[in-house]
C-alpha cells in the first residue's frame, strides 16, 4: 500500500475510534445519582465507560500524529498546534476518567457520612473536564484541523466547510453550558454538537475510504517518499 495511502487509512481509522465513547452517555446515567457511592448496583458500567473514554484519548492523540507528517507540508506551526491540542484533549479526558475511577474505589471502601458531598464534588469535577476536554478542545481541534484541509485540498472542501460551521455552534453550546443556560445532556446541547461531530464522523470514512485528494501537498510528500 502507498505510504500516503496508509497514513489516511490509520488515520481515519483512529478519528473512527473516537467515537466508541458514545455508549458513556448511557453507561455513566447512575453516577449523577446524588446517593450513587452509597447506594447498591454494579461498578461495572462506569469501569467500562472509563475503558472506552481513555481508548478515545490515545486515538484522538493518534489522529493529530497520524496527519502531522502530511498536514506540515502546508503549515508546520498549525499541524504542531492540532497535535499539542489534541495531546491536552487526551489529558483532559484522563483527568475525568481518574475522578470517575476515585468515585468507584471509595464506593466500594464504603465511605462515610459526607460520602454523597464528596460523590457529588468527583462527579462535577468529571462533567468540567469534560466540557473543557471532550467539548471545547473540538473546537479548536475543527479550527486548526479544518484550515490546514481547506488549504492543502487534501480531502474535499465540503469537510473542513463543515468543521468550520460546527466550531461556532459546538462553541456556542458550551458558553449556554458553562453559565447553565442549557444542561450538558440536553436536546440542545447536542443539537449544537451535531455538526462538529458529523464532521470528524465523515472526515474519519473519507479518510478510510479514499484517502487523501491528489493536490500539491501528496505529490510532495509522495517525491520525498521515493
Amino acid at each position: 500500500m502507498d505510504p500516503l495511502r496508509k497514513t489516511a487509512l490509520v488515520a481515519g481509522l483512529l478519528y473512527l475510534a473516537t467515537f466508541v465513547s458514545i455508549p458513556t452517555l448511557a453507561l455513566y446515567g447512575s453516577v449523577h445519582d446524588p446517593n450513587y457511592i452509597i447506594g447498591p448496583g454494579p461498578d461495572a458500567p462506569v469501569l467500562i465507560g472509563c475503558i472506552l473514554e481513555v481508548i478515545v484519548a490515545f486515538a484522538g492523540v493518534g489522529t493529530a500524529l497520524a496527519l502531522y507528517p502530511v498536514a506540515k507540508r502546508q503549515n508546520h506551526g498549525l499541524a504542531l498546534g492540532f497535535v499539542a491540542a489534541r495531546t491536552v484533549e487526551a489529558g483532559t479526558i484522563i483527568a475525568g476518567v481518574v475522578s470517575l475511577l476515585v468515585l468507584v474505589a471509595l464506593r466500594k471502601a464504603g465511605a462515610g457520612a459526607n460520602a454523597p458531598a464528596i460523590g457529588q464534588v468527583l462527579v462535577t469535577l468529571y462533567d468540567k473536564t469534560f466540557l473543557l476536554g471532550q467539548s471545547l478542545l473540538p473546537v479548536v481541534n475543527a479550527l486548526l484541523l479544518g484550515t490546514l484541509l481547506y488549504r492543502s485540498r487534501l480531502v474535499p472542501r465540503f469537510l473542513p466547510v463543515l468543521a468550520f460551521i460546527g466550531a461556532p455552534l459546538l462553541l456556542a453550546g458550551d458558553a449556554a453550558t458553562l453559565f447553565g443556560v442549557i444542561g450538558r445532556s440536553s436536546g440542545l446541547a447536542g443539537l449544537l454538537a451535531l455538526p462538529d461531530a458529523l464532521w470528524e464522523f465523515l472526515l474519519g470514512v473519507w479518510l478510510v475510504v479514499r484517502g487523501f485528494t491528489p493536490s500539491p501537498i501528496t505529490a510532495s510528500a509522495a517525491g520525498t517518499k521515493g
